[in-house]
């Protein structure tokens, strides 16, 4: 009862704060729902220490500050242990509803009524579904913790795979003392005794965008769990607990705005860390990822880490538009590829998949680009090498924009789509092989 009187009380306060724009910090300014309805603004006076705003498919940046410096990053720590939850499930490690057995150390995390907890009794059994809901929703430390034991067996096996997965995602410089995203001493025994206890988990805003963009294209369902605003643990129970999404952004709660349909993904606060935000919203189809690294926390209700994802996310929908092709288009630069021995000296291409970029809107079109790259195998004299079945993917076409100086997550310039040709390219005969040896001759 004092959990969910403290969730009306910040919710009072937040919606007020938005309202009357009157957050210390802000000055007299007006809100910042004002401004993105009224303007678009052409930069981003970003009041955190760190933000990215990605494209959600291809992790192309579309805003970007300081990005690559690692910070606390708390309870968004729990999109990681997520990932791995659901890779298990999918491998059939883990059923939705088997039952998990809470042992004492998580449940002494779970007791600690300062930190946010769904209430889990020692040597009681909880379903997967229901502590995977309660990680996403209310930010349940117990709950993730529990579900991390039962993937890899233990909490210390469970960050070792949390640190090798996060290694396969091109996370860099990272530091993941538990699944929670709690302080090594706030997790008692689950933690490590040879590591100080105000260690917390660390990684950049760029590399919590790279989490964030894999967890959504592998896993997408993901979104049917984090746009939930309110849901019962446990429901009928002694542990009944009544779960509001942390995510004030989700359409109805304090912080939401209504062009903007945000529908994920986590928040993270602490101490060290102060607020922070990976959100995510899709517009008309357009899907976007924001991250917010320590904004202002000067209380419970304090909203600016949702002001300022708002910044982003309506900069990016108004000063950039999209630039759409589709699996089987020509593309400017990779139309056709030069080959070796075959009957035709090139060869017709065309994208694999579909792909899409931002331009801001004073680009054209005409600027986006791409450049072929070979599978090795199949090229010599830096050509297609004959004969090549009719469609087969040769390669990809690396696509760039003219004059983009932010590029694309993992610090390249350009995002990569499967090359394919249109026709079978045959191998010539022998006398027209050796025909064209002696003509290069001369």
């Amino acid at each position: 009862m004092k959990k969910q009187l403290r969730q009306v009380l910040i919710g009072l306060v937040t919606a007020v704060t938005l309202v009357t724009g009157g957050l210390s910090g802000l000055g007299a300014s007006a809100p910042v729902v004002a401004q993105a309805a009224t303007s678009a603004t052409s930069t981003v006076n970003l009041q955190a220490k760190a933000g990215i705003a990605v494209d959600a498919k291809t992790g192309q940046i579309l805003y970007d500050k300081n990005s690559d410096k690692a910070l606390p990053v708390a309870s968004m720590t729990k999109l990681l242990s997520i990932y791995l939850v659901l890779q298990a499930v999918h491998s059939g490690k883990l059923k939705w509803d088997q039952k998990i057995t809470v042992s004492k150390d998580v449940a002494k995390v779970a007791k600690d009524t300062n930190l946010s907890n769904v209430p889990l009794r020692a040597g009681h059994s909880y379903t997967v579904k229901s502590l995977y809901q309660a990680s996403l929703i209310y930010s349940a430390n117990g709950a993730v913790e529990a579900l991390g034991s039962a993937v890899a067996g233990s909490p210390h096996a469970f960050v070792t795979q949390m640190k090798a997965q996060a290694k396969k995602l091109g996370m860099t410089n990272v530091k993941i003392y538990n699944a929670c995203g709690l302080t090594n001493k706030q997790v008692g025994n689950l933690g490590y005794s040879n590591v100080a206890g105000t260690a917390e988990n660390e990684w950049s805003a760029a590399d919590q965008a790279k989490l964030a963009v894999a967890l959504l294209n592998k896993y997408p369902e993901v979104l049917q769990t984090t746009k939930i605003e309110k849901m019962w643990f446990e429901k009928g129970t002694q542990d009944a607990t009544k779960m509001d999404n942390w995510n004030w952004m989700l359409k109805g709660l304090t912080a939401s705005y209504s062009k903007l349909h945000v529908d994920g993904l986590k928040t993270g606060t602490s101490d060290a860390g102060g607020a922070n935000f990976t959100g995510t919203s899709d517009n008309e189809g357009n899907r976007i990822v924001t991250v917010v690294l320590h904004a202002s926390h000067k209380s419970e209700t304090d909203p600016a880490r949702f002001q300022q994802t708002q910044k982003m996310m309506s900069y990016v929908y108004n000063n950039f538009k999209t630039v759409s092709y589709q699996a089987g288009d020509q593309i400017k630069g990779a139309k056709s590829i030069k080959t070796n021995d075959a009957k035709e000296k090139s060869a017709k291409t065309v994208l694999g998949q579909n792909v899409k970029l931002w331009i801001r809107n004073d680009q054209v079109a005409s600027n986006v680009s791409a450049k072929p790259q070979l599978k090795a195998k199949l090229e010599k004299n830096k050509a297609l090498e004959a004969p090549v079945k009719k469609n087969a993917t040769i390669g990809t076409a690396n696509v760039s924009m003219k004059g983009d100086q932010l590029g694309f997550l993992g610090n390249t310039k350009t995002t990569k789509v499967p090359l394919k040709v249109t026709q079978a390219v045959e191998k010539a005969n022998i006398f027209v092989r050796m025909w064209r040896s002696i003509v290069s001759l001369f």
